[in-house]
Parts: C-alpha cells; structure tokens; sequence
C-alpha cells in the first residue's frame, strides 16, 4: 500500500514508512493530518451543520480550503495562548471551538485504525520497533487533544482517561522475494503479514452480525477472475489446525483479519515463501456475491473465494472459509471433521478426562462447558481447550484422538454468563456489542497444545431441541444416526430459524463431501466404541428459553458425575 493513508469505509490505514510524525509540529503540519481533518469536515455536512458551517465559516470556504485553514489555525493554537492569537471565525466562540475539538476527536476514535510498515525496509527492524512507534503514537495524539482541550478551557483537565487514541491495531509486513507458484502469479505483490501488535480489548462494530448463504464448490479456479491491486490486498499467513493458509484480504476488511490473529496461529515468516494449503480471497471484486471453494489437485491447494459485498464484514465469513477449507483438505486425508467443542478437564485429584461435545452453531457445546466450569469449581483444577468450533478425530494404531484448529475461540455473548465475557477481556476483541449475535474472539490456548493428540473419554451429541434432561448413553447405530441428522433448534445466528438439519453438524466441509464422509463416520465412531468411549446425548434446552439456565445446569452436573465417577448408564 503506497498511500500514506487510506480513509475509507468507516476505517484509516496510516503507513508509518511514509507517514509517521516523530512530534506534534510534524503531525499538525503533515498532509495526512489535513486529509483527516478535510474528510472530517465532508462528513460533518451530514451529521452536524452547525460544526460544517462553523469550519467553512458559513460556506464560504470549501471542505479542502477549510481543513487547510484550521490545521493552521490548531499550529498556532498549539504554540500560543487564544488571548495572544490573531482574530479569526474559529475564535467567534470558544465554546463551539471546544465542541469541535471534542467531535473531531471522537469522530477519529469512532473509525476503526490501523497502522503499518514494511519491516524489511526498517533498519534494524523488530516488535519493539513497531510497538514502539505506534505507542508514541497514541501518546501523541493523546497529548495533542488534551493540550487543545486544555488551552480552550483555559485551566489543567481535572480527569484524565488513558484510552487508545491513535490505532485498534498494528502490523509489519514483507515482500515476498520468491513465489511459490506460478498459477499463483498473480499474488505475488501482496504484501505480507508477519506480525501483528492488538490494543485489547479492542471493540469492532461490523455491519453484519450473522452469516448467510453457504460454501459451494466453483465452477472454476477463482484465481480466472482474479481482480486484485496489490496496493489494496495484504495477506495474513495462519495455520488452521496443521494447515498452512493464506488469507488474502482487501483492505477494506482489515478489522476481521487483523482479528484472526487473536483465532489463529500467525505463520511464521520462513513459512510465508512455501506453497500454501488453504488460500483464501476474502473480498474479491468480482461483482459474483458468492461464496465458492475450488480444489487445485494438481498443485495440491483448496482456494476460497468470497465475493466483495457489505455483508462480509462479519468476521464469521473468514472464520468459516478457513475452517471450510481446512476441512476438505483433513477429509481428503482421511480425518474426520467434529463442528464441537473438546477439552480436557484435569480435576483437583489428578484425574483427567477427554470430553466432545458436538454439534452446529447453538446446539450449546461452548455454554455448557461454561456451566461445567461452575458447577465443579470445588472439583475441577483447570479446563484446557483443544478445540472450541472446529476440530478432527483420527486414528493411530486403531485408536482415535482428537485435535484442534483454534488457538483461540470465537464466543456468542448472548448465551453466556454474563459474568463470562469480562473475565478475559482484556485479550478479546469484540464484535457489535450492542447487538443481538454479538461475538467475542479470545485466545485460549498454545499451538503447541491444539495440535498434539488428545485422549477421548466421551462423545456427546449436542441436543438443544427436546425436554430431556442431563445426559444419555446412546446405542452404537443411534450415535451414528444421531449425529448424520445434524438436528438442531437454529437460533438465528446464520439464515436459519427453527428446527433444522445439517448432514452432520458440519455445513462447513462434510456436508459438502458426504460420500468421501460416510466411511470416515464409520470408521471413527468404531473405533470409538471399540475404545470403550462414552457415547451419547447432552440436552442442553437452549432451543426453548435461552433466559433458562436450568437445563444446561443440569447437563453440566451429569457431565461432572462422569468427570468425576465414571458412570455409565445403560442405553434406553
């Protein structure tokens, strides 16, 4: 990205290679500061006429003359008191002044903010060159309001509130020297991400708030409609589970994909020269408003394309492609793909226990281990995520285990306890607060711990639709049947309301695979029962009243009674 800075989409992009004030006078004198102001003024002739006509002085200067005379005027504000300075109309009222100072604050606040630079053009580059230069930053932005709140008011603030005033976020990048591929070409000027700095807890507020439509197979190679400008893409390496992925994104997406970060292990910059996995195109303006997958056999790679469109700024699009494609890819090799939840609950006493709850979006997998965590909290020592959405069985030596893909977990708060979601947050990062599906990234556990082979002590299917209570050891044939149906009371949270079926709880790669599926079901649900593994149902109720907690109570307490003592009651 060759500009100094990007203003667009209710977001700005500073490029600290070619734009980064070292002082105040610097910064009040860049050009970037008096683009800010301009688009300041352009937008406040919508929102506040007031604030318009007082910085255009009735009109009679444009937005571009406007912003260049009030930087000037903020210059001399910074040096000299307002009983020393020349009259001008920003002096008419100082009130007005102080209401302006304080909006065109907030209105840069209010966008989302990042800030970058090339770490192979910094001499000497490293993570403390680039926190570093964005916490002076946010320190000069900070100091820079509060001297003109301070000058207008005529007196010392008497408050003082430490927030993140200059960016959510910050990133290094990197040109590629070698590509991998030549198929690929056209990539090839992306820059690329290799470390990223967040201000947590940072709070996003998307346009869109759920998902809709589904993952489908292309009819073609995405990369035959490529429409890409390198200076307005990057790329975010991560591994998804042991899979290496490239995440192209426009920039008009940064926010979602810088928040992967806080989901996903970043790749490391040796790995961002080798042939990917998984590539994803997130934002592709190809007018199709699709969201596609094609597998290139013969160069080994599953490519995801979504479309550029308002309603891919719910982070739930990337997350999903990811996890998509790192499925068909685990299904190709011959690992089964469980859209649930695994942990590992070590008990005061020494003992530890494998659980996998499974089920789709709702089903209740995340929100009873919430209410496992309380109900056997004189039990239990510690709960260890291996995964919290997405994760796989396979086999080794006939025996199976399970692994993760996340090194974090992406949360509805809606269904939680309320408690829940401030105990972390400050590692989260949150989507739309405020409204109904608002959601939560937060890290839970090392690569290293997800991706190693974890014992499994119980398989249970998520069951959020009927009146049963606790939890129940099902036959072999119905386990089976139980999880093909994929039945759930959908909560809204995709396109979906009511009770519903999805091959499997998994509408995100054996859905769309069900015959290469069929024998792998077999294969580990054997092997399961083989292993003397509980298999069975948890009822959850969270499909009737999402206000109730009783019946997740309850399935949290016949979860503890198994942790604990092992019991395993006969099949009705």
């Amino acid at each position: 990205m060759e500009k100094k800075i990007s203003i667009a989409n209710r977001q700005v992009i500073l490029n600290y290679n070619k734009a980064y004030p070292k002082n105040r006078e610097t910064l009040l004198k860049s050009k970037t500061f008096e683009k800010f102001i301009t688009y300041f003024i352009n937008i406040e002739k919508d929102m506040d006429v007031n604030i318009y006509d007082y910085l255009t002085n009735d009109g009679e200067l444009t937005p571009e003359e406007a912003g260049r005379q009030f930087c000037t005027f903020l210059r001399l504000l910074a040096v000299f008191d307002i009983d020393e300075m020349e009259p001008t109309h920003f002096l008419k009222d100082n009130d007005t002044l102080n209401n302006v100072i304080e909006e065109i604050y907030r209105g840069w606040r209010s966008l989302q903010r990042f800030g970058f630079m090339n770490s192979l053009d910094t001499p000497d580059f490293g993570i403390n060159t680039l926190v570093e230069r964005d916490s002076k930053m946010n320190d000069l932005i900070l100091r820079t309001y509060r001297l003109f709140s301070e000058k207008i008011a005529n007196r010392p603030n008497l408050v003082y509130r430490q927030v993140q005033a200059g960016t959510n976020s910050c990133f290094s990048v990197h040109d590629s020297e070698e590509h991998w591929n030549e198929d690929y070409i056209g990539l090839k000027d992306v820059p690329i991400i290799d470390c990223v700095m967040l201000r947590t807890p940072m709070i996003l507020h998307p346009k869109s708030s759920k998902r809709t439509g589904m993952f489908v197979k292309a009819e073609e190679n995405p990369m035959n409609y490529l429409s890409i400008d390198p200076n307005e893409w990057f790329c975010l390496p991560i591994k998804v589970g042991k899979l290496l992925c490239f995440v192209y994104f426009n920039t008009k997406y940064t926010a979602s994909a810088l928040s992967m970060a806080n989901l996903f292990e970043l790749a490391p910059i040796d790995e961002s020269n080798k042939r990917p996995d998984l590539l994803m195109i997130f934002g592709n303006e190809d007018g199709k408003n699709e969201t596609v997958y094609w597998h290139d056999e013969k160069n080994g790679i599953w490519v995801g394309c979504i479309s550029d469109h308002p309603r891919i700024e719910y982070f739930g699009y990337l997350k999903k492609m990811a996890l998509t494609l790192h499925n068909l890819a685990m299904i190709e090799k011959g690992w089964l793909p469980i859209h649930g939840a695994m942990v590992n609950i070590k008990l005061k006493d020494g003992r530890q226990k494998g659980i996998i709850l499974m089920g789709d979006s709702g089903a209740g997998k995340s929100e009873s281990i919430e209410a496992l965590k309380h109900v056997g909290k004189d039990k239990i020592k510690s709960v260890e995520v291996v995964f919290d959405d997405m994760g796989t069985i396979h086999l080794e030596d006939g025996v199976p285990y399970g692994q993760g893909t996340e090194i974090g977990a992406f949360i509805r708060l809606d269904d939680l306890d309320p408690g829940t979601p401030y105990r972390d947050m400050d590692r989260s990062i949150f989507f739309a607060p405020e409204n109904p599906n608002s959601r939560m990234v937060v890290p839970t556990e090392p690569y290293s711990f997800i991706t190693r082979n974890h014992p499994i002590d119980l398989f249970c299917y998520a069951n959020n639709y009927t009146d049963s209570k606790g939890m129940k050891e099902l036959t072999f044939d119905e386990i089976k049947q139980t999880c093909k149906d994929g039945t759930r009371m959908a909560l809204g949270t995709t396109q979906e309301v009511g009770l519903s079926k999805t091959y499997f709880a998994n509408p995100f790669g054996p859905m769309q695979e069900q015959e290469i599926c069929e024998p792998l079901i077999d294969e580990m649900f054997t092997a399961m029962k083989d292993q003397g593994i509980y298999m069975g149902e948890i009822y959850t109720h969270l499909g009737f009243d999402k206000s109730n907690r009783q019946g997740i109570e309850d399935a949290a307490e016949e979860l503890l009674k198994f942790i604990t003592d092992d019991p395993k009651p006969e099949a009705e």
